[in-house]
């Protein structure tokens, strides 16, 4: 199954690569900054593979780039948090 076939697929696995960036050192902001930049990155290119991410989409596309950040910045802890 993909990574984006499930919500918590995708969730385990972003909190894999979160607890990765903070053993090599990188900031909270440096970890939330790439997770913007993926945000936008699946946004554009991503089709949702399921209703949480249909609903993130939605909120990523109606949002300014504060709430983008705000958006992968919850998306950091809650992922940090599924580990």
């Amino acid at each position: 199954m993909s990574v984006l076939g499930s919500f918590d697929n995708w969730r385990e696995f972003l909190g894999e690569h979160v607890d990765k960036a903070q053993s090599m050192g990188l900031s909270e902001e440096q970890i939330t900054n790439v997770a913007s930049k993926m945000g936008d990155f699946l946004a554009d290119r991503v089709d949702p593979k399921n209703d949480e991410q249909r609903l993130l989409k939605e909120m990523w596309d109606c949002g300014n780039d504060e709430e983008r950040r705000a958006i992968a910045s919850i998306m950091v802890k809650l992922s940090d948090k599924a580990n």
